[in-house]
C-alpha cells in the first residue's frame, strides 16, 4: 500500500482523492500546511506528495521546494485552480512531476499514479542508496542487451495506456498529450480537430473550423472562445502545405494572424493531424519545460505519432457513427407497431422486438428460433437457404380466438456472397388493419349516401318544381288550352328526369347481371342513340357509326348495356348543342391470352374533356354541368365492370373532340364465370 501525503489547505481536495483512489492500493495523510518536523518523522514512509496551490504568486513557489527539500526523492503532484505559464515553468524547474487542473478525475489520477510508482529509480536514487547483495549479482549478470530491451519493453508498456482509452477520442488524445510530456518534457501542447456533422445536417462552414479537442499547460478560457480555421492562419497554412510549420519561420513572419495565434497558445510549431487520406486536425506544441526547442528529428517522430493517433481517432469516429446508425435503428424497430426479427444464417435470434415477442408468447427471456411456430420457422429457413423472398405470407394461430398475421420474409445479403447472410421477418397483426379496412369503407360508404341523398333531393326537388307550379294554377286555369299543353310538358319533363334518376340509382345498386342474350353491337348503339335523344332538347342530332367491316356481337345483359352506352352518348350531345355530332367505332382485337375484345369508342364533336374531367370523369357526382347528379359516367362505370369490361377517358390532347373507350370481353367464359361468382342472375 502507498501512501500519499496531501498538503491542502481545505478538506475538500482531500475528499475527492479519497472517492478517487482506491483505498485498498493508497493510504491518505492530510495536512493543511508543510511542517519540517513532521516531515523529519514521517518523511521515510510517504510515497508521493500531492499539493493543493494556485500557482499565480511566488508562495506556491516556496511551498514546492519546502517539499522538495524535506522529500527529495518523493514525487510532486500539483492540483491547482488557476495557473500563470511562467509560475508553471518554475514548478516544473523545480522538480514538480506532474501538475493537473481541478476538479481530480479519477481515471486520469490513477494511470499517472501507476506510472509514477511503476518507473524506474532516478539515476541520482540508485547511486545514492546502497545497493543489496541480490542487486549487485543482478547487475553483474545483466548486460547491455538485456537493459536495451528492458527499455524497449517499458517503453512499450507506457505507450499500450493509450489502448485503454482507444474508444473515446477526447481522453485518448488527452493520454497522449500526458505521455508525451513524460517523455519529451513539452510545456504546453493543444490539438485541434475538424468537427464530424450528425447526419441529416447541412455544412455551413463547420468543417472548415478546427476546435481544440485537448490540451495541457494552457487555461480552459482561452480554449472555449479560440480555433484555427482552415480559411487563414495557422490553420489555412498546415492545410494547405500539409507539413509543420514554425514559429519563426519566415510565413509567420509575413502573416499577423499567424503570428497571433502562435502567440495566443503559446506554441512554437504546429504540425497537421492526418489519416493518411486528409487532415483531421492540427497539433500545437511549445518547447520543452527547460526552455529547450525540439529537433528535427524529434519533430519527424512527433509528425508519424500523430499520424498514427489521427487514424485511431478516424476510426473512433467511424465506430461512433455505426454506434450511432445501430441505437437509431434499434429506437425505430422498438417503436414499430409490427413485430420484427433479425435471424442469422445460423438460425440465431439476432433481434427481436417486444411487438414479436407477444405475437409469438415470449414477453420475456431468451428469444430462440425454436419459440417461432413451425410455419414461419420453416419459411425463414427457405429464405436463408434459397435466398427467395417471402411477401404476404398468411398465417393464423391454432388459439381461440384464432389471430391472423400477415409475414413478409426479406433475405440480406451481403456484397459477393451468394446466399444469405440473415432475414428480416416483420410481422402484422391483419386484426387490427381489417377492422381499420372495413371501417374505412364503411365511413366511405355512409359519406356516399349522405352526399348522395343532399343530390338526389335536390334534382327531384327541380323536377317536380314545374308540376307543383302548374298544381297551384290549376283550379284557375284548368280549361285554359295553353295551360294544358304547358302541363303536360311540364309533366312528360319531370317524369321524364325522375325516371333517369330512379334507373341510375337501380344500376348503381346492382351488382348482377340482368337477363343474358346475344346482341348485335349495333343494334345495341342504335338503341342507346334512341334513348340518349329522348333527354337531350336539341331535335337535329346525327349519329355516325362504323364498323370497321367487322359486325360485332356481345353476350350481354342488354338493358344494363344499352343505359350504359347511352350515357355515354348523352354526355357526348351535351358537349356541344350547336353541332350535336357523335361518333361511334368499334372493331374487335384479341390480347395475349387468346381473349377477344370488342373495342368501342364513342367521339364527341366538342371541345374535349379538361384534364381534370378525364381523371374524375367516372367518379359519383363528378359534373361540369350546372344540372344533373354527375352519375352518368359512374352509371355507365359500375355496369361495365359488371361485364368484367373497362372504361377508359385517354388523356385529352389541345383542341381534340372528347373520346370515351369502352372494351368488353366476346367470350363465353365472361358469361360462365359471372355466374360462378354471382354476378349474373340466370
Amino acid at each position: 500500500m502507498k501512501t500519499l501525503l496531501v498538503i491542502a489547505p481545505d478538506s475538500a481536495l482531500v475528499a475527492a482523492l479519497r472517492a478517487a483512489l482506491d483505498p485498498g492500493r493508497y493510504r491518505l495523510a492530510a495536512q493543511t500546511d508543510l511542517h519540517m518536523d513532521d516531515m523529519s518523522l514521517t518523511g521515510g514512509v510517504v510515497d508521493a506528495c500531492i499539493l493543493d496551490v494556485d500557482l499565480t504568486t511566488v508562495e506556491p513557489i516556496r511551498l514546492i521546494e519546502r517539499a522538495r527539500k524535506a522529500l527529495p526523492n518523493v514525487p510532486l503532484l500539483l492540483y491547482a485552480t488557476d495557473s500563470h505559464r511562467a509560475w508553471e515553468e518554475d514548478a516544473y524547474l523545480r522538480g514538480v512531476s506532474f501538475l493537473l487542473e481541478k476538479p481530480v478525475r479519477a481515471k486520469l489520477l490513477n494511470s499517472l499514479l501507476d506510472r509514477v510508482f511503476a518507473a524506474p529509480a532516478e539515476p541520482e536514487r540508485r547511486v545514492l542508496a546502497e545497493p543489496t547483495q541480490s542487486m549487485r549479482a543482478e547487475n553483474r549478470g545483466s548486460s547491455s542487451e538485456d537493459r536495451a530491451q528492458t527499455r524497449t519493453l517499458e517503453l512499450l508498456r507506457n505507450y499500450s495506456s493509450l489502448l485503454t482509452h482507444s474508444m473515446n477520442a477526447e481522453s485518448l488524445l488527452k493520454q497522449f498529450l500526458l505521455l508525451l510530456r513524460e517523455i519529451v518534457g513539452v510545456n504546453r501542447a493543444a490539438i485541434f480537430l475538424r468537427p464530424v456533422l450528425p447526419p441529416f445536417t447541412q455544412d455551413n462552414g463547420q468543417t472548415r473550423r478546427l476546435r481544440s479537442a485537448c490540451a495541457i499547460g494552457l487555461t480552459p478560457g482561452l480554449l472555449e472562445h479560440f480555433e484555427l480555421t482552415l480559411e487563414s492562419g495557422v490553420g489555412a497554412y498546415v492545410f494547405r502545405h500539409g507539413r509543420l510549420l514554425r514559429r519563426d519561420s519566415a510565413e509567420v513572419a509575413a502573416d499577423i494572424q499567424m503570428q497571433r495565434e502562435f502567440e495566443l497558445l503559446g506554441a512554437q510549431v504546429a504540425i497537421p493531424v492526418l489519416d493518411r487520406e486528409s487532415m483531421l486536425g492540427v497539433a500545437t506544441f511549445d518547447g520543452r519545460v527547460t526552455g529547450e526547442p525540439f529537433t528535427s528529428e524529434e519533430l519527424s517522430l512527433i509528425f508519424h505519432l500523430l499520424e498514427q493517433l489521427g487514424m485511431t481517432v478516424k476510426n473512433i469516429r467511424a465506430h461512433d457513427q455505426i454506434s450511432a446508425d445501430h441505437d437509431m435503428m434499434s429506437g425505430i424497430v422498438k417503436q414499430l407497431k409490427s413485430g420484427c426479427l433479425v435471424i442469422g444464417r445460423d438460425m440465431s435470434i439476432l433481434h427481436v422486438n417486444d411487438v414479436a415477442r407477444r405475437c409469438f408468447g415470449r414477453p420475456q427471456g431468451a428469444f430462440e428460433f425454436n419459440d417461432l411456430p413451425q410455419p414461419i420457422g420453416s419459411k425463414v429457413f427457405e429464405t436463408l437457404h434459397g435466398g427467395r423472398p417471402l411477401v404476404e405470407f398468411k398465417y393464423q394461430t391454432p388459439s381461440q380466438p384464432p389471430a391472423r398475421y400477415n409475414v413478409t420474409i426479406t433475405p440480406f445479403q451481403r456484397r459477393g456472397e451468394t446466399t444469405p447472410s440473415a432475414a428480416l421477418v416483420m410481422i402484422e397483426d391483419c386484426g387490427p388493419a381489417e377492422r381499420i379496412r372495413n371501417l374505412e369503407i364503411e365511413t366511405a360508404n355512409l359519406r356516399l349516401v349522405r352526399q348522395m341523398a343532399e343530390r338526389l333531393a335536390h334534382e327531384i326537388g327541380n323536377a317536380i318544381v314545374p308540376i307543383s307550379t302548374h298544381q297551384q294554377l290549376y283550379k284557375e286555369r284548368a280549361a285554359d288550352p295553353e295551360f294544358q299543353l304547358s302541363l303536360a310538358g311540364a309533366m312528360e319533363e319531370g317524369t321524364k328526369r325522375v325516371s333517369r334518376l330512379v334507373e341510375q340509382m337501380r344500376f348503381l345498386a346492382r351488382d348482377r347481371m340482368g337477363k343474358v342474350e346475344q346482341v348485335p353491337v349495333k343494334q345495341l348503339i342504335e338503341e342507346a342513340f334512341r334513348e340518349a335523344r329522348s333527354y337531350h332538347p336539341t331535335t337535329t342530332v346525327l349519329l355516325q357509326y362504323d364498323t370497321a367491316g367487322d359486325p360485332l356481337t356481345l353476350t350481354c345483359d342488354r338493358l344494363g348495356l344499352q343505359h350504359a352506352f347511352a350515357e355515354i352518348i348523352l354526355n357526348a350531345l351535351q358537349a356541344n348543342t350547336n353541332s350535336c355530332q357523335v361518333q361511334v367505332r368499334t372493331r374487335s382485337e384479341t390480347d395475349s391470352s387468346g381473349t377477344r375484345w370488342a373495342r368501342i369508342e364513342v367521339q364527341d364533336s366538342g371541345a374535349g374533356f379538361s384534364a381534370e374531367a378525364a381523371d374524375k370523369g367516372a367518379e359519383p357526382f363528378f359534373t361540369t354541368r350546372n344540372v344533373g347528379l354527375g352519375l352518368g359516367l359512374a352509371v355507365t362505370n359500375k355496369i361495365i365492370q359488371t361485364h368484367s369490361g373497362k372504361l377508359e377517358i385517354p388523356a385529352p390532347r389541345h383542341g381534340a373532340p372528347g373520346l370515351v373507350r369502352v372494351s368488353l370481353p366476346m367470350t363465353n367464359d365472361v358469361v360462365e364465370g359471372a355466374l360462378e361468382t354471382g354476378k349474373l342472375v340466370s
